[in-house]
């Protein structure tokens, strides 16, 4: 059963520094102004997605600048990038505390 797909984006400024933080990478694509990652669906639950990322629930691209192309293609047959994985990577570059790490506020 598969498990549906959703994509992050980043700014592709990011790109490249994303992929060599990520112990997987799944399917990546481009449209020149971002780079789109295929996570799993529902990997934007009890996570809040850093500025300037952002989550698009069924993989769909609006507002893109051209059709977005296949840049990166996994090894194996699973589509995905572990959305982990890839939330603290996003956190990293932007220079971001992943939510999780924040202190509560009464």
């Amino acid at each position: 059963m598969p498990l549906g797909c959703d994509a992050v984006s980043v700014p592709a400024r990011f790109g490249p520094l994303l992929l060599p933080r990520l112990p997987r990478v799944g399917c990546v694509y481009a449209d020149g102004a971002h780079w789109w990652w295929i996570v799993p669906s529902d990997s934007d639950v009890a996570l809040e997605w850093p500025a300037p990322a952002h989550y698009a629930t069924g993989a769909v691209v609006v507002d893109a600048p051209a059709e977005p192309g296949l840049i990166h293609r996994p090894e194996g047959t699973v589509p995905y990038t572990p959305p982990i994985p890839l939330y603290l990577a996003v956190c990293r570059v932007t220079g971001t505390t992943p939510v999780w790490s924040r202190p509560i506020s009464a």
